[in-house]
């Protein structure tokens, strides 16, 4: 598949799914304990996620802990705060009512993290808002990874090397670029994964995907409605535009394409057009460069992939970029 992904599908089957398993579980039992949430089912990830959750959502609180009487930062204060987060750590007690809303989140992260695992870290780092303690914050969200984790396994490699101890979202998204083709990253096989999800709730895959609408009739679609107006005598004098320097840089002609292109782009390409294999990506890139005209590269690209959806917008942003690498 190298659609994109639907929300709203993924939301659903994931409430599909915690329902099945959910009432399973509390039919025998009102509250489901720490142990038993490692254990819930088959598919270990989306338990891992909702124990990871459950410490997030711990650390929240204990951020709160503010008072203009007593020194929370004190060291003696923090170590026991960490005891104390151990010990309810092996006594978390959840009712159904509670645990629902947790299970799904935990759903939908793993499908998203076996279908589709550069959106998923997009959705872990790129935030400018978001800044990862590199010895704690980030590793910790590695920690409870147990799919396509290795590319962030690099990336926590490379900042304890760099001895970074604070890193911003978009900064720690940036260096993936780079992390990416060092460890020719290849998302799993996703048929083990599948099989598990079926045998709790039906998964036809192809459900998870958004219904492509080719791009002439989207274009189609979405043009405007222009009114036609009497034809004047005297047409109206038209103001010189200048061009903005926007303009002026789409417009330059792309040296090498792996250094212009963002790692958004690369994400997009690599799983929508090379089906979700980066070697394959970056390999096809390495060889576009070394052609010397855009027929050279239509030529390797109708040879090589004929596959490729050529009315969806993917290709058409790929095809615009190729345009202005050999624009003379």
């Amino acid at each position: 598949m190298d659609e994109k992904i639907s929300v709203k599908a993924v939301d659903q089957y994931a409430v599909l799914f915690s329902n099945q398993v959910a009432e399973s579980f509390f039919s025998r039992k009102e509250k489901i304990t720490g142990s038993e949430i490692l254990n819930l089912c088959d598919i270990r990830q989306i338990n891992l996620f909702i124990i990871s959750d459950l410490l997030t959502t711990w650390k929240k609180e204990s951020e709160n802990l503010k008072s203009p009487y007593f020194d929370y930062t004190a060291r003696p204060v923090a170590e026991a705060l960490l005891q104390f987060q151990n010990t309810l750590s092996n006594h978390i007690l959840i009712g159904k009512s509670d645990f629902l809303p947790l299970l799904k989140r935990a759903v939908a992260q793993t499908l998203y993290l076996i279908l589709a695992p550069y959106d998923f870290y997009s959705e872990i780092l790129d935030d400018q808002q978001k800044e990862f303690n590199t010895s704690s914050e980030l590793k910790d969200k590695i920690k409870y990874l147990k799919i396509n984790k290795a590319p962030l396994e690099k990336l926590v490699e490379h900042l304890e090397t760099k001895k970074i101890v604070r890193i911003s979202g978009k900064e720690a998204f940036a260096l993936l670029d780079h992390i990416l083709e060092e460890v020719n990253f290849t998302p799993e096989d996703i048929d083990p994964y599948l099989e598990s999800f079926n045998k709790i709730a039906p998964l036809p895959i192809e459900t998870l995907y958004e219904t492509k609408v080719p791009a002439k009739a989207a274009a189609v679609r979405a043009a405007p409605v222009v009114k036609k107006e009497p034809a004047k005598s005297t047409p109206a004098p038209v103001a010189e535009t200048k061009p903005t320097l926007a303009d002026d840089l789409a417009s330059k002609k792309i040296v090498r394409l792996k250094e212009s292109l963002t790692i958004n782009q690369k994400f997009m390409f690599t799983k929508i057009l090379f089906h979700g294999d980066f070697e394959i990506f970056t390999e096809a890139i390495d060889k576009i460069d070394r052609f010397d005209n855009l027929a050279q590269a239509l030529r390797f690209l109708e040879e090589n992939y004929p596959d490729w959806d050529r009315e969806s917008e993917e290709y058409g942003e790929f095809l615009e970029i190729l345009q202005k690498r050999f624009n003379s």
